[in-house]
């Protein structure tokens, strides 16, 4: 109303929280991609809410390296579940909100 900016409390919480996850990870805004090619097309397809299996029918590799990939990029990214990885797929711009 008074023509300054206004983010409501559970948004800035958010953001901070965020903000300080990624420094803890190593990786402040702006820094290089630490994902494989192969890494960022299974991010992508887990964020769309696909299978294992149909990762594996879809890039032509075996659910065993898809498990393996999705491995790598939890620990790369000190990520914890499916929920983390679509949130970073989100803010990478690889899928839509």
């Amino acid at each position: 109303m008074r023509g300054r900016a206004f983010m409501h409390a559970g948004a800035v919480t958010a953001l901070v929280r965020d903000h300080l996850d990624n420094i803890e990870r190593g990786s402040p805004a702006g820094d290089a991609e630490p994902l494989t090619p192969r890494e960022l097309e299974v991010v992508k397809l887990v964020a769309e809410g696909r299978t294992s299996d149909e990762i594996a029918e879809l890039l032509s590799i075996s659910r065993k390296t898809v498990d393996r990939h999705r491995a790598n990029v939890l620990d790369k990214l000190g990520m914890r579940n499916r929920v983390d990885v679509t949130r970073y797929a989100i803010r990478r711009g690889l899928v839509m909100p």
